[in-house]
């Protein structure tokens, strides 16, 4: 008796989202496993274009990978429905069939171009945390997840050594004892480098690359490279037996106007490995 009356119980009735503390769900979602996952939000039925409102400018959208897979057409139409509303849009993928690897390929390109920001579970379980987590941390700063430093020199010695690829907190402590300061260590020369226990080769040219070498790549600039051909352009042009132009011939820059001089070589790659 109890089960037949529970069967005929109405379902919940759609509300306005609101600006409280619960997750506005879509009624599209009735029935779906992950909402018995979502945990320490509150949750509620309410007439939305997302699947989830998990804040009042966030949205997120809903889709199985297996469901996706029998019907790839439900995802356009979603997001064309989704418009433009909501600044942050959110596209969460229950990753559950096992060749998954195309699909979420060409997901990322659709949401690429819709500025939609991807999130992959492979559970409902961690479905449903993600979006607990979402909502729990609508109102909070991004210094929360912020690399916390120290203000002493130290630290900042530390975080800024670390940067450099291969450079350890132990090369750090090395650095330190040896040189004293970080503008002792940028005039240092790669044999006193060598010379510290741990530095190889690579990491030697890492550390001096870091403070020598320029932020950009001036070989890549596009002024110049146009500068360098329009100064190509004033030396002497082939001449037929007249001395004037060759019959035909005409200066790439006038055929092309998106002419550009060509590129240097790309450096060969180094691979090698510290001892």
């Amino acid at each position: 008796m109890s089960s037949a009356s529970s069967s005929k119980r109405p379902a919940p009735p759609a509300v306005i989202p609101g600006s409280g503390n619960n997750i506005i769900v879509s009624t599209l979602q009735r029935g779906n496993p992950v909402l018995e996952c979502i945990r320490n939000v509150g949750k509620e039925f309410g007439d939305i274009v997302a699947d989830y409102q998990v804040g009042r400018t966030t949205g997120v959208l809903f889709l199985s990978l297996k469901y996706h897979r029998l019907h790839p057409e439900y995802i356009h139409t979603r997001i064309e429905k989704l418009g433009i509303r909501y600044t942050l849009r959110i596209l969460l993928i229950l990753c559950d069939i096992t060749e998954h690897k195309d699909a979420i390929r060409e997901l990322t390109k659709v949401c690429l171009t819709n500025n939609i920001t991807v999130i992959v579970a492979f559970s409902s379980e961690e479905a449903g945390h993600y979006l607990g987590i979402f909502k729990q941390y609508e109102h909070k700063p991004p210094t929360m997840i912020k690399e916390r430093v120290d203000k002493d020199y130290t630290s900042m010695l530390r975080t800024s050594l670390t940067s450099i690829s291969r450079v350890n907190r132990t090369d750090v402590e090395t650095l330190r004892n040896s040189f004293g300061s970080l503008a002792n260590v940028a005039k240092a020369q790669p044999e006193q480098l060598s010379e510290l226990p741990g530095f190889g080769q690579v990491k030697v040219r890492n550390i001096k690359n870091a403070f020598e070498k320029p932020f950009r790549n001036h070989a890549t600039n596009t002024l110049e490279l146009m500068q360098a051909g329009d100064n190509g352009d004033n030396g002497d042009k082939g001449t037929g037996d007249g001395g004037g132009p060759l019959d035909g011939a005409t200066s790439p820059k006038e055929n092309d106007s998106a002419y550009r001089p060509p590129r240097d070589p790309s450096p060969v790659w180094d691979i090698e490995l510290d001892p």
